[in-house]
């Protein structure tokens, strides 16, 4: 009886911006455990020391957090898209850019690991998507070869920096180079040379 009510409640209309907003709820910490566990758990396997319970604590408290972030990203988004467009009759072009730097200033504002990989991710992300829109736009032409000139570049320049100035580099990119280029230079057995890295 209840579930159908709550059905057809759905299947209505009646309510959307609200429930839309919970269910973004939801998504965002589904997809952030989704992401960050796997993530968190072949990380610490790889790279973290210490016990059993503390390598698990520290997975867990990442999947949280990245869940966490998502679910209240997601809803303060969603519902300042919902007031924008009630207020405003309609949405304008610069609501989403408004509601994503409020959400994104409250929520990933705190810069640690898990907030610090999200950013970067993103960045990364709209970089090539900003490219991708000067192109569209027809405010430059389509370059050729654009992307191995783009590797080329990003590789040449992280290697320079972990080279030279590594602290500059966040703390899960400098542990992934150690492992690769330093680490790979230290053995005196046959077990740290092929088994063991040191």
């Amino acid at each position: 009886m209840v579930l159908d009510s709550f059905n057809a409640l759905l299947a209505s209309g009646q309510h959307h911006d609200i429930l839309s907003i919970i269910k973004g709820f939801r998504n965002g910490a589904v997809y952030g455990a989704k992401v960050r566990f796997p993530h968190a758990l072949v990380m610490t396997l790889l790279f973290r020391t210490g016990s059993a319970k503390d390598k698990m604590r520290f997975i867990m408290r990442a999947t949280y957090q990245h869940s966490r972030n998502l679910a209240f990203f997601v809803t303060i988004y969603k519902t300042l898209m919902a007031v924008q467009r009630n207020v405003k009759g309609k949405e304008h072009n610069v609501d989403s850019f408004l509601a994503g730097v409020i959400g994104g200033y409250i929520v990933f504002g705190k810069n640690n690991n898990v907030n610090n990989q999200i950013v970067l991710y993103l960045f990364s992300r709209i970089m090539i998507g900003m490219a991708k829109l000067a192109v569209k736009n027809e405010i430059v032409p389509a370059p050729e070869n654009t992307f191995p000139v783009f590797a080329a570049l990003v590789w040449g320049i992280v290697m320079w920096l972990f080279r030279h100035n590594r602290d500059t580099l966040q703390n899960s990119l400098q542990a992934s180079m150690q492992y690769l280029y330093n680490d790979s230079e230290i053995f005196d057995t046959f077990k740290n040379f092929l088994w063991h890295n040191r």
